[in-house]
């Protein structure tokens, strides 16, 4: 089977990335809301928070990845509870996926006054889908799957784990848990592959330059035991708590040997700048561009990712964390 040349293109900027197995789609804004990788995040924040977020990777090429997705998280059972729902949508090609969860986390106040670990599961279903108009079949070899679109449903899992203070993070979470598992009588699985479990593994701190600015460091290793890991080196500069302004790289790395790994992939790097801005108290917004740092840079036109958020206050706000809190911790 052959997929029309722009999408041909396509897998090969993807570096290798959908050669070996699917991978999860790649955004830049996980940082303002860890929900989106970690489900022991549900309730983090101790209001009711709504997050959505858009991106349009390489621009300028047909058939690029287009991602969005919107998160509700809240907390119940005096904060200790947090409930999250989760929506996404990614397109790639001939290639679609929705997929909704919903996630649980258990809160426990450990170590130092503001410690808390949180553990944190999620259920969802997947739905993987082939639009067989974006493919050309020049092998009269191959199989032919002509028609209208196919879709399959998988039904998936997700868990993690996230410690935190009031002056730094770390948390760890995988995904993809069980889709794996239920293809093999589904024939689309032939054509579509299926996402295999993701780890990523995250930390931070938060550091006062004075009243009126802050500094956040933080680090995401992001892997599948197959494809190529993935690291992000992220820096942030809190302004007066109304502005985050930052950046990041991201760039493959070599941790141990993976066997299936195609040999002599271009590696991946990308630098990532991003900002948000609160307009009100409860209305925030950001925006990622991401800048290729390999040969492919000059075939696109970079990657826009823009994202809304909004607080919805609660009225007793003697519990409520504080302002500063609520806005510096985590992503």
């Amino acid at each position: 089977m052959c997929i029309k040349k722009y999408f041909v293109f396509l897998v090969g900027l993807l570096g290798g990335q959908y050669a070996q197995a699917q991978q999860d789609a790649q955004f830049s804004q996980y940082i303002f809301n860890g929900i989106y990788i970690n489900p022991a995040y549900a309730g983090y924040r101790q209001e009711l928070n709504a997050h959505a977020f858009y991106r349009d990777q390489w621009v300028g090429i047909a058939g690029a990845p287009q991602t969005m997705s919107l998160a509700v998280d809240g907390n119940v059972n005096d904060d200790r509870v947090g409930l999250a729902l989760q929506v996404s949508s990614d397109k790639i090609g001939a290639q679609s996926q929705l997929s909704a969860y919903g996630n649980y986390a258990y809160r426990i106040p450990l170590g130092t006054e503001s410690g808390r670990l949180a553990l944190g599961i999620g259920a969802g279903i997947v739905q993987q889908g082939l639009d067989p108009g974006k493919l050309d079949f020049t092998n009269p070899n191959e199989p032919n799957i002509g028609g209208a679109a196919q879709h399959m449903l998988l039904f998936d899992m997700r868990a993690g784990i996230y410690y935190s203070t009031a002056n730094w993070f770390i948390g760890f979470s995988a995904d993809n848990l069980t889709a794996q598992y239920q293809v093999k009588n589904k024939p689309l699985a032939h054509f579509i592959p299926v996402s295999k479990p993701h780890y990523y593994l995250t930390a931070g701190a938060l550091f006062p330059v004075n009243d009126d600015v802050m500094l956040k460091p933080s680090f995401l290793l992001k892997d599948d035991r197959g494809g190529p890991t993935s690291l992000d080196l992220n820096m942030f500069i809190l302004l007066k708590e109304m502005v985050w302004i930052g950046g990041g790289y991201r760039t493959a790395v070599h941790i141990y040997n993976k066997p299936d790994l195609q040999p002599g992939l271009t590696k991946s790097s990308a630098a990532v700048a991003m900002a948000e801005v609160f307009v009100i108290h409860e209305l925030r917004i950001g925006y990622a561009f991401d800048y290729a740092l390999n040969k492919y840079r000059t075939y696109n036109n970079g990657t826009h990712e823009i994202s809304v958020g909004y607080y919805f206050r609660r009225m007793d706000n003697a519990k409520r964390t504080s302002l500063r809190q609520v806005r510096c911790s985590y992503f």
